[in-house]
């Protein structure tokens, strides 16, 4: 995940993952990861893995987490479920998580309406607009 400007949309996010498992162990994108998609997040890397390690429901944090999921990395953090909000396009989420889906470990969960970064940036923004 992003994590950027942590909202109560990742929790749901995370408390909805959390709930597939025992564990979570949320993966958080660079920065140039994320700008080979989007915009560069406004909180830094660091700040952005202590938002997600706050959270109750999140018992571990990998930086750098890949945007294609290899089987590679998969093994390496013992990685049983991947799990991703129901919002991404198939055409990314295919090849994103090409790998998770041909081994079955791939789910989706309800994406939380209302709410996300970008929206956050454009309340910001016109508040700034604002007398």
């Amino acid at each position: 995940m992003v994590a950027d400007l942590f909202h109560y949309g990742h929790v749901n996010f995370l408390r909805q993952a959390r709930s597939h498992g025992e564990s979570l162990i949320v993966g958080v994108h660079s920065d140039e990861a994320v700008m080979s998609y989007k915009r560069r997040p406004i909180l830094s890397m660091t700040e952005r893995i202590a938002s997600v390690e706050g959270c109750k429901y999140v018992d571990q944090v990998v930086p750098d987490a890949p945007l294609e999921i290899t089987r590679e990395w998969i093994e390496k953090h013992n990685i049983d479920l991947i799990i991703h909000g129901d919002d991404v396009a198939s055409e990314v989420r295919d090849v994103w998580y090409r790998i998770p889906i041909e081994m079955g470990i791939y789910r989706s969960v309800k994406y939380t309406p209302g709410i996300s970064t970008t929206e956050l940036i454009s309340r910001i923004r016109a508040a700034e607009l604002e007398p």
